[in-house]
């Protein structure tokens, strides 16, 4: 049961956010807290990507 409820409570997050909103959000947040999450995912990226040529 709590698996389908946090799959629900995902599902409804995905249907009620549009990506403008999202946006939105991130910007409420604080500007800097989404530059921090930007560079951060793309610096996972770039690490998981020059790791698995080695």
């Amino acid at each position: 049961m709590k698996k389908f409820t946090l799959l629900s409570l995902a599902v409804f997050a995905l249907i009620s956010l549009t990506s403008c909103e999202a946006i939105g959000t991130i910007f409420k947040a604080g500007m800097w807290w989404g530059i921090i999450l930007v560079v951060g995912v793309v610096g996972l990226i770039l690490w998981l990507l020059t790791r698995g040529k080695k």
